[in-house]
């Protein structure tokens, strides 16, 4: 068994996709009209037929409340895989975007903690394991 697809819930698909492709690296995979929304995925430009990553509206009465608690508690949504955590920390911070958390190392592990600009705390990580 594999984890084909994942998801993070988003206030508006378009500044996502813009932010998890212009600003992250992700490469946009699936786009299908669904009525107001879409299917709307992206995937690591480094494994294209790996995990997709679903960009999900937010829309159900019960996200608004759990994005909120995530976010409020500093509890990310998702973790993404770097090789350099400090390098990645610096190149969007290059690009603008905010962090909640610099980079740490906490043994074999170094992380930091980004906003995602839609509602939503985004780790990235890297283990020397």
């Amino acid at each position: 068994m594999r984890i084909h697809l994942t998801s993070v819930f988003v206030d508006d698909q378009d500044k996502a996709l813009r932010f998890y492709t212009e600003v992250l690296g992700f490469v946009k995979k699936t786009e299908v009209p669904l009525g107001e929304f879409r299917w709307l995925t992206v995937v690591s430009p480094e494994a294209p037929d790996g995990t997709e990553l679903l960009l999900e509206p937010d829309v159900h009465r019960a996200v608004g409340p759990y994005k909120e608690a995530l976010v409020a508690d500093g509890i990310p949504a998702a973790a993404f895989a770097v090789d350099d955590v400090r390098a990645e920390y610096e190149r969007l911070r290059g690009l603008g975007v905010r962090f909640t958390q610099e980079p740490v190392e906490m043994g074999p592990v170094t992380i930091a903690v980004l906003d995602d600009t839609c509602g939503n705390l985004i780790q990235i990580v890297h283990s020397e394991s």
